[in-house]
């Protein structure tokens, strides 16, 4: 099989279900942000890998790879328009994924010291590339809801985008904590001084 097909030379592309559509269709540009978050979990996955940290570690990584197959399913969800929806091309995400994430967050928060303040996103390689994660799928959080005003998209596909964004700023933390890296608060900048505030 060749990787490539030269059938979007000419700017299109098809969604499940066979009906092609420009490449920088809202629903190809809300997909295409999710990919994008999964290839920045898979450079955590890289740095993780690279800094060790045993079956802690570990464990986390599993569940990263859990995580990267669950945008893959957000994906293709996402890339269903309705009429295919209702021919069964894919499953679609649903209230089961976004109670995991729930309950991943509630888990590993549990390991963290209460937050105070903004914080920078950064420390180690692993938890910048979370934080860019987090980022990415806030993009991609955009993207859906304004895709959800023109057609319809799964009920459960903006909570689970909603809460995997909290769940990848909290395990940007995590590997930060477990790695003793202190995390940098966020601090106002104030205005010159003469200048009123």
């Amino acid at each position: 099989m060749k990787i490539y097909t030269k059938t979007g030379d000419e700017g299109t592309t098809a969604l499940f279900g066979g009906r092609r559509v420009l490449k920088d269709d809202l629903r190809v540009a809300a997909y295409g942000t999710v990919d994008e978050a999964n290839a920045a979990l898979g450079l955590a996955r890289a740095e993780l890998a690279r800094e060790g940290g045993g079956a802690a570690a570990a464990e986390l990584d599993a569940e990263l790879a859990q995580l990267q197959s669950l945008l893959f399913d957000l994906g293709a969800d996402l890339a269903t328009p309705e009429d295919a929806r209702q021919r069964g091309f894919i499953r679609p995400v649903d209230e089961h994924d976004v109670q995991a994430v729930e309950e991943m967050i509630d888990r590993y928060s549990a390991e963290l010291p209460e937050l105070r303040q903004f914080i920078l996103p950064g420390g180690s390689p692993a938890s910048a590339a979370l934080q860019m994660a987090r980022a990415v799928i806030r993009r991609a959080e955009r993207e859906t809801v304004a895709l959800a005003r023109q057609e319809q998209v799964g009920e459960h596909v903006v909570p689970l985008i909603n809460r995997l964004s909290d769940l990848f700023f909290t395990l940007a933390r995590l590997v930060n904590v477990r790695a003793g890296t202190p995390e940098v608060p966020w601090t106002a900048r104030r205005p010159p001084r003469g200048q009123k505030e």
